[in-house]
C-alpha cells in the first residue's frame, strides 16, 4: 500500500489497516504551471520519473526552460520530503508484487501517472490505482498506466477534489510521519 503525499497518506493508511497491508509513501510532486500552480503541467516521482501533460503544455505554450525550472524546484522539495517522511528506511519493495497506490483524489491524474511509471520501473507486477474521487475521464485515462483503476466517485461536474470532502484541511509533514511510523503497540 503506497500513499501519495501528503493527502493520500491518511487515505492509504485507512486502506492498509483494513487490508492488513504494509504502508509506505511514494514520493511524487506535481509540476504546476507558473502563475497557475494548481494546474498540472505534469509530475515527477522518485527514481527520475517525469510525466508531462502534453495537452496542457500545448495549450499554454510554456518553454522547455520554464518546465526545467519548475521540475528542478519540485525535485528539491521531493528529496526533502523523502528524507523527512522515510528517514533512512528504504522504500517498501514492490518488485514482483501488487502495488496499490492511493491518493485523496485526482484532477488531471499527472501525479498518479508519474507514480504508476515509478512503480513500473521498480518492478511491480500489478498496479492498482485507488482514489475516493476523480473525474471519470481521468480514471479512464489512467487505465493505460495501471492494471486496475478504482475511483469510488466520479461526479459531474467535477470541479475540484476538495469540494467533495467535508474537511479538506492540509495534511502536515508531522501527520504523514506519524502514519508511516506509528508508535509501537503498548
Amino acid at each position: 500500500m503506497l500513499g501519495l503525499p501528503r493527502g493520500g497518506v491518511p487515505v492509504a493508511f485507512e486502506v492498509a489497516q483494513a487490508l492488513d497491508a504494509p504502508l509506505d509513501v511514494l514520493m511524487v510532486r506535481k509540476l504546476g504551471v507558473p502563475g497557475h500552480e494548481e494546474l498540472a503541467l505534469g509530475a515527477i516521482a522518485s527514481g527520475g520519473v517525469r510525466a508531462l501533460n502534453l495537452d496542457v503544455l500545448a495549450a499554454i505554450g510554456i518553454s522547455d526552460e520554464q518546465v526545467e525550472a519548475v521540475a528542478a524546484r519540485e525535485l528539491a522539495e521531493l528529496d526533502r520530503r523523502e528524507v523527512s517522511y522515510r528517514g533512512h528506511r528504504p522504500p517498501l519493495p514492490v518488485d514482483g508484487r501488487v502495488a496499490i497506490v492511493v491518493d485523496d483524489g485526482l484532477a488531471t491524474g499527472a501525479t498518479m501517472r508519474a507514480a504508476a511509471h515509478a512503480l513500473r520501473r521498480r518492478g511491480a507486477s500489478r498496479i492498482v490505482v485507488a482514489v475516493p474521487i476523480a473525474p471519470a475521464q481521468t480514471c479512464e485515462s489512467l487505465r493505460r498506466d495501471a492494471e486496475e483503476v478504482v475511483c469510488a466517485l466520479t461526479p459531474e461536474p467535477f470541479t475540484a477534489v476538495g469540494r467533495w470532502y467535508e474537511d479538506f484541511s492540509p495534511v502536515s509533514d508531522e501527520e504523514v510521519r506519524s502514519l508511516l511510523d506509528p508508535p509501537p503497540p503498548g
